[in-house]
């Protein structure tokens, strides 16, 4: 039977929305795998915009649901429509969106929140025993939804290869069970149908972020 994939993004761009190269990764691991994926954004601000070139935070302001069209070619659908029951599964991509667009995160750190959009909807995926997969920062999602699941940034010790380490620690702060996996790897928490990779939050080569993507995608499918 084909497995129904929702992807929920969060704009368009490393540092103020998804991460282009991680959805992507997502989209061809489960166009691969025959899944059939509606892309979900939701229709607010971004919490700001940042120059790509730069690096640095411009007085523009965009639209999370029309520039998560860009990655969707423009098939995305508003967050607000998504009904948990019309899907096997849910996956969300990292890049700063998740941690400025879906949740406060990069601003609050441990005292952040979840938009009440996507908590409910983590919670309710959560609730109907079907499975969540999570990439680069979007476990702290989970972290919040879900307190006491297992999951994975990558390492909790760091260095140039893992410079965000210090999200493991705060993660095992709040209570979750961080294990450490390298890029190529990923955690699978059976108990919440968890499964979490680090992607970008490790300094690696492009293709070992895509295969680590795709054993999540893969780990979801079969708990799907």
């Amino acid at each position: 039977m084909v497995k129904r994939v929702a992807v929920i993004l969060a704009g368009c761009g490393v540092y103020d929305g998804t991460e282009i190269h991680e959805a992507s990764a997502i989209l061809v691991h489960l166009s691969r795998a025959g899944a059939k994926v509606q892309m979900f954004a939701p229709n607010t601000d971004q919490m700001h915009v940042v120059n790509h070139c730069e690096g640095q935070p411009t007085e523009e302001k965009r639209n999370v649901l029309q520039e998560s069209a860009r990655i969707a070619r423009g098939d995305v659908t508003d967050l607000a429509k998504l009904d948990v029951s019309a899907f096997d599964a849910v996956i969300i991509p990292g890049g700063f969106g998740a941690a400025k667009n879906l949740s406060d995160w990069a601003v609050k750190g441990k005292e952040y929140t979840i938009q009440p959009q996507v908590e409910k909807l983590i919670k309710d995926f959560h609730k109907a025993g079907k499975p969540l997969g999570m990439c680069c920062i979007a476990p702290v999602l989970a972290a919040k939804a879900l307190p006491g699941c297992e999951i994975t940034v990558g390492q909790d010790k760091e260095c140039k290869k893992w410079p965000f380490a210090q999200t493991a620690c705060t993660m095992k702060e709040m209570g979750c069970k961080h294990v450490n996996k390298n890029v190529g790897e990923v955690h699978v928490d059976v108990k919440n149908k968890l499964v979490t990779t680090s992607a970008f939050m490790c300094n690696a080569p492009i293709h070992e972020v895509f295969d680590g993507v795709g054993i999540m995608v893969s780990e979801v499918l079969k708990l799907a």
